[in-house]
């Protein structure tokens, strides 16, 4: 499963700017909503098939999708409120594999929540003319930037995903930081991942920590708790 995919270089973790335009791509292509009529009227945009509205929401998901630990603790903490089988197992899938600790690039904690710099990855999709970007608001105030993806960028996700299929991992994850999203814009995002502990006593400037040793014990206790429930109901039944 992991053959091919990038893995982090040193002890810090970091990508390189390829790596992100790869992830980033994939990421807008599963993330991005229908553009409006006004959006495909503007210059530059009459390829445009989908958009990312904010960097605030474009950060947040990406936030989950470089922290597979947060991702699985999110899954439990849905676990926990819908008693979804599906949720345990999926967690226990990133949580008793080596993936929080080979596939996890941690992000710098800045004062409006995780945040890396993006621009060098963007510029890449954008210098290929797979992406657009656009900025919200007025000259002296930037309100927000929106990411749209082009029809060729979408046509080169799809290529690459033929030419090599280990990137699946990346579309498989996004799919997963969609359903914990569950619509909700880069604020709302940011007010449940401030939830962590972790992430919300980093200091401002330092790299986020990892949960991965948290959720997996987590991860056992609701195992644990799941396997008593099924021994009482046979017991009782």
């Amino acid at each position: 499963m992991d053959q091919g995919l990038p893995k982090p270089e040193d002890d810090e973790r970091v990508t390189s700017r390829e790596q992100d335009a790869v992830r980033l791509l994939l990421l807008i292509d599963g993330a991005c909503e229908p553009v409006s009529d006004a959006d495909l009227a503007e210059p530059g945009l009459e390829t445009a098939v989908g958009v990312v509205r904010t960097q605030v929401r474009l950060q947040k998901l990406d936030f989950w999708l470089r922290n597979p630990d947060y991702l699985a603790d999110e899954l439990l903490t849905k676990y926990e409120a819908s008693g979804e089988a599906r949720l345990l197992e999926l967690a226990g899938q990133i949580l008793d594999s080596e993936e929080p600790e080979v596939r996890s690039y941690p992000m710098l904690r800045h004062h409006f929540g995780a945040y890396e710099p993006l621009d060098d990855a963007l510029a890449v999709l954008r210098s290929a003319g797979l992406l657009a970007r656009r900025r919200r608001g007025t000259v002296n105030r930037v309100r927000q930037h929106d990411y749209f993806l082009l029809t060729s960028g979408r046509t080169v996700a799809r290529e690459m995903l033929q030419q090599a299929p280990v990137f699946q991992y990346y579309v498989d994850r996004v799919g997963l930081v969609l359903d914990l999203a569950d619509g909700r814009g880069g604020s709302q995002l940011k007010r449940q991942q401030y939830l962590q502990r972790e992430y919300a006593e980093a200091a401002r400037g330092d790299r986020i920590g990892p949960v991965s040793a948290r959720a997996r014990a987590r991860l056992e206790r609701l195992r644990s708790q799941t396997t008593s429930g099924y021994t009482e109901t046979e017991d009782h039944g």
